[in-house]
Parts: C-alpha cells; structure tokens; sequence
C-alpha cells in the first residue's frame, strides 16, 4: 500500500518577517511520520488573500492532505476562512453551531461575544468543524484541506483532533549510524547502497564537533527487515 500524502501551508506575515518561528511544520511532520502519512512539501506565504488562495489550490491538487496553521483568530489580518471558501468556490457566513460554541465560551468567561470574536465563527460553506478544546474557536475541514490554529499548542489540540479520522499507512521507521569521517568520503559507497535498497530513503547529514568532521547517516523505511539488512551493510562498510 502506498502510503497517504500531505502538505503543510504556513499563514503569517509574522513567520517570513522573522517576529515568530514556525513549530507547527516539525511538529506535523512528526505526528504524520507516526501515522504513516508522508509530509512531502511545506510552503509559508504572507497574510495576503490572492497568494493563500493560490497556494491551497495548489497544494490541495497535488497532495492527499493539506493542512495549514493561521489566519483564523478575530483581527482584521486574520484572512485564511475567507481565502479558503474563495479557493473552493463557496460562501461563508458565521455558523451557528461555531456561534454557539464561542457564546458558551465566552459567557463561562466572564466576556462580551464581540464583533471580533465572532469573525472566529465564520466557516466556509459544508465545512466540518475541529474541535479546539484550548480555546474553543474551531477549525474546519472542507475537502482535503484541514484549517488550523497558527498558536502552537492550538494547533497541536486540533491536529489530534484530526489525525484519528485520517487513513494512514505503514509508520516510517528510521536508524542512524554517526561516522567520524566527512561527506565527501562516505559518499560513493553510500549511493551505492541507497541504490541497493531503492524502497528505502538514505540521508547524511554532516555536522563539526570539537573541530572534527563527522555525518550522522539515516535510513528509513517502512519495511522493518530491509531496514535491518541496509543498516546491517552500512555499519559493515564504516566500521
């Protein structure tokens, strides 16, 4: 079986100025690993409506999943619901399952339900909700495309939400060997190797300590016996 595809889009003029680092790339990339669902792209664009438009038609035509992280809180920048609807043709209005949930939220509060926090409501046309039980302003599924908090540890709350409804495949499984030798001596019999075991994926990545050249060399794969008989031959060819 082929395992399942996806995408991550990254919202935010804040992540490309450089004000917020990105952590909810690594963090999907780790829980899809485990479900077996291959993250094979990820793109961050600006709070701009044409270029998120663009790119979730993009991303959401090439690959079996798309999720993406901002753009869906109560300012005025927050674009991604609107641009989201437009990318699949469809209105968007506040619902009144969403409304109902902000408005238990914010009366248990303590807090006026504003005009501002009602834009967190407003979900695209036969969009399902996520759950978000951190602050209870949803996200929403339409397609292929699962639209998420950018605030990690809301992201992290609705990808769990997510990921259980998803048909996944075989986990990627990875070892590692570290040499103290440079890339460019262990590169030749290393791609000989990865092209012995063409199911497999082999990486190398170098690193320098206390002055010292050295590459850390990962395999991975979801055929737990190939994994063993590559690494069994790489550790034969650097020990």
């Amino acid at each position: 079986m082929t395992n399942p595809t996806a995408a991550m889009l990254v919202i935010g003029d804040e992540i490309l100025s450089g004000r917020t680092r990105d952590s909810n790339t690594h963090y999907l990339a780790g829980e899809l690993t485990q479900r077996g669902i291959r993250l094979m792209e990820a793109r961050v664009v600006a709070d701009d409506h044409a270029a998120i438009v663009e790119a979730v038609n993009d991303l959401r035509g090439r690959w079996d999943h798309l999720f993406t992280s901002g753009g869906i809180g109560p300012t005025h920048d927050d674009i991604t619901a609107d641009a989201v609807a437009a990318a699949f043709g469809l209105g968007i209005s506040h619902r009144a399952d969403a409304m109902a949930l902000l408005q238990a939220h914010y009366d248990r509060a303590g807090l006026e339900f504003n005009t501002a926090r009602q834009r967190m409501a407003r979900i695209p046309d036969t969009a399902a909700l996520i759950d978000n039980p951190v602050s209870t302003a949803p996200g929403f599924t339409l397609g292929n495309v699962h639209v998420m908090a950018g605030v990690p540890n809301i992201f992290q709350a609705m990808v769990a939400s997510v990921l259980p409804k998803l048909t996944g495949g075989e986990p990627l499984l990875s070892q590692s060997l570290r040499v103290n030798r440079g890339e460019g001596e262990i590169a030749g019999p290393f791609a000989a190797l990865a092209a012995e075991f063409p199911d497999l994926s082999m990486g190398s990545y170098p690193f320098i300590q206390n002055g010292a050249h050295g590459t850390n060399l990962v395999i991975r794969g979801t055929d737990p016996a190939q994994l063993d008989a590559a690494m069994t031959k790489l550790c034969a060819l650097f020990s």
